[in-house]
């Protein structure tokens, strides 16, 4: 797959991760003007009454105008504490929830003042958790209104289906499917902590089509 451009994610949706995986090589859009209510402040995990979105409260300094890498977390609010119990709640059950706890529950425990840094850093922590060392991660120098890589930027989104691809994933095992149903395509930590080790293969076998 070629190169493609993203935008940034707080614990990215799966097909994200996939057309990652599957690319090698991403940048990530940082100077774009901020749009709300998007994948870049929030995630989706499975919880037994249903889909949990959980959003990072954000400040935006030039209000509309802000640029993405300009947008500061309002720590005011003690988001890092509930968004970890929501996670442990969830997950704490799963096969391999304990296994990468310790990885990923440091990281909300002390404050970021920019939101691109804490996405970059749950990023690489993920990649870790992955044990992938191949992907190439850039980060854009300016808006440009035609890439040349893959644009993606606002084909993930929590209230519409994919724009500019398809992306089929299939069932795996999830901690309260007996009640809900399969949910696809929720956070990648819903895929790590039911699959572990058997989610880079997962994510490796996606069938994605890309539009140009």
């Amino acid at each position: 797959m070629n190169p493609v451009l993203l935008s940034i994610a707080y614990f990215p949706p799966v097909s994200w991760m996939a057309v990652a995986v599957q690319s090698g090589k991403i940048a990530l859009e940082i100077h774009e003007t901020y749009p709300k209510q998007t994948f870049r402040n929030r995630c989706n995990i499975a919880t037994a009454s249903g889909i949990l979105s959980l959003s990072i409260p954000v400040k935006r300094i030039n209000g509309n105008h802000t640029k993405t890498l300009n947008i500061h977390i309002d720590n005011s609010k003690n988001w890092q504490l509930m968004h970890w119990r929501s996670i442990e709640t969830a997950y704490n059950k799963t096969p391999y929830f304990l296994y990468y706890r310790d990885l990923l529950e440091p990281i909300f425990s002390r404050d970021y003042e920019f939101l691109v840094d804490f996405d970059t850093v749950l990023l690489e922590c993920i990649l870790k958790a992955l044990k992938i060392k191949t992907i190439k991660i850039l980060y854009t120098t300016e808006y440009e209104m035609k890439p040349d890589f893959y644009d993606l930027r606002n084909s993930f989104h929590p209230k519409y289906q994919h724009r500019n691809f398809r992306c089929i994933l299939p069932r795996y095992i999830q901690a309260f499917e007996e009640l809900q149903g399969f949910i696809p395509d929720l956070s990648i930590i819903d895929l790590l902590f039911n699959l572990g080790p058997d989610a880079l293969p997962y994510l490796s076998g996606a069938d994605i089509s890309i539009q140009k």
